[in-house]
């Protein structure tokens, strides 16, 4: 198994991409306006061995303090690039830029106003020059970084998707290449090449094929710019390590990305140690990925691990990709070694569900928190699951149920796009329910808002 050869990216002391290692990173969940809290949260990023962490700048206040938080930083020695995490406002990426090695602009919302599901009509001419307002404003940023060494990162999201491109392409992988690739190409025309692109989808089977459809876009175009991989919204615990797997790992084991991130809602620094054990797997688990064997439609995997997470990564990493290209609808796990309690069914079971082939339990599609979260996001998780878990021991409906759990709106309604019912931050101490895509219940109490949620699915399902 050969790496997909991409060019290099500097961002700052690290380099991403051509030879260099895959680099592992993470997201700090501290207010970006605190800057001791944030320091020490990066602080044990990097002491986990993340190589770039990533910190969410929703205003011009919070990116004029990376400044302070970058100051803090290397005078203790600290030199990890800091990226900037921007959605909805242009002109807070310019002051980014001025502080951080690497900033991320979203496509779906850096000009266009945010995902509302309108369908929208455009004349080739109108849409022609929608892609000039884009490149009027995006120009003017990409100078700043080019004369600040910035790097910059364009980071798609399947739960942002502009109307304008869901309006002409629909939400499907094209689309979602087509919203970066018309930002990628203001980059060449620009001969601006410190750039990183990621696209990511809490879906794994969307994520892959955009992916690898982004890949065969770029290299017909001469674009050979590195890629960041990531499951957004992959949950915690287990179901967030083995979807995480899947999908990540199904692209690795073709040789594609260059760096990556584990999102789990969990303390950030618990993602390293996972993203770092897919790194260290892909060559053994592109090994049993060649020499799967498939009888009848159901692949069978021999493996002789005493770790149980070591065994769930790998397992999920050496199935993905062939059973989200469907090549196998089921899935058998022997493990020979004195690992016990472990039902590796379970394990079976589960990987297929991340694989989006079958479902056997309800479906959790939570974000793992940031700057922007705007509730307590841990325990809000583990009381929902708590309870749709109870309702479903004894309902079968519920085991089929896909419950969305998001802190912000950044990506919330969209990533749940294929939820049944949805859990979003609204504002400090206030959530918004969903029924598919629809917002039923705005500005709750917090407090109040599990017992809703909860209410609602039983009236709806």
């Amino acid at each position: 198994m050969e790496r997909r050869r991409t060019t290099v990216t500097h961002v700052g002391t690290t380099a991403i991409g051509g030879d260099n290692p895959i680099r592992v990173q993470s997201m700090t969940t501290t207010n970006t306006n605190d800057t001791v809290a944030c320091v020490e949260q990066t602080k044990r990023i990097v002491t986990a061995g993340g190589e770039l962490v990533r910190l969410t700048t929703q205003g011009n206040r919070e990116a004029e303090n990376m400044r302070n938080i970058s100051a803090a930083l290397k005078a203790e020695g600290i030199m990890t690039p800091l990226v900037a995490d921007v959605h909805f406002n242009a002109n807070v990426a310019d002051t980014a830029a001025l502080y951080c090695e690497k900033v991320r602009i979203n496509p779906g919302n850096y000009v266009d106003p945010a995902r509302t599901f309108k369908q929208l009509e455009y004349t080739d001419e109108e849409y022609a020059a929608e892609l000039r307002k884009i490149e009027s404003r995006f120009v003017p940023f990409l100078d700043i970084c080019r004369e600040h060494n910035t790097a910059v990162r364009i980071g798609v999201n399947h739960g942002s998707l502009s109307d304008r491109i869901m309006s002409r392409y629909g939400d499907t992988p094209a689309g979602i290449v087509e919203s970066c690739l018309e930002f990628l190409r203001i980059c060449r025309k620009e001969d601006f090449n410190d750039v990183v692109i990621s696209i990511k989808a809490s879906n794994t089977v969307v994520m892959v094929q955009s992916v690898r459809l982004l890949v065969e876009a770029m290299d017909k175009e001469d674009m050979h710019y590195p890629l960041h991989l990531g499951v957004t919204e992959a949950g915690e615990g287990e179901d967030g390590r083995i979807k995480s797997a899947v999908g990540i790992g199904a692209l690795l084991t073709e040789g594609i990305g260059d760096t990556i991130r584990v999102s789990l809602s969990e303390e950030p620094e618990c993602e390293i140690p996972v993203a770092k054990k897919l790194v260290a797997a892909i060559a053994e688990c592109a090994g049993k990925r060649e020499n799967a064997v498939i009888t009848d439609g159901t692949l069978f995997l021999s493996f002789s691990e005493d770790n149980l997470e070591d065994l769930q990564l790998k397992a999920a990493m050496s199935a993905g990709a062939l059973l989200i290209d469907g090549k196998a609808k089921d899935l058998v796990i022997e493990n020979h070694s004195a690992l016990l309690d472990t039902d590796l069914t379970a394990l079976a079971d589960s990987i297929l569900q991340a694989a989006r082939v079958r479902f056997t339990k309800p479906e959790f599609i939570s974000c793992p928190g940031c700057g922007r979260t705007l509730y307590d996001l841990q325990s809000t998780i583990a009381r929902i699951k708590e309870a749709v878990n109870s309702e479903a021991e004894h309902d079968s409906r519920f085991k089929t149920l896909k419950i969305g759990i998001m802190g912000c709106i950044v990506n919330g309604p969209g990533e749940m796009a294929d939820a049944d019912f949805g859990y979003v931050g609204a504002g400090p101490g206030r959530v918004s329910l969903y029924k598919q895509k629809e917002c039923v219940q705005k500005n709750i109490p917090a407090e109040e808002a599990v017992e809703r949620l909860m209410e609602l699915i039983k009236a709806n399902i």
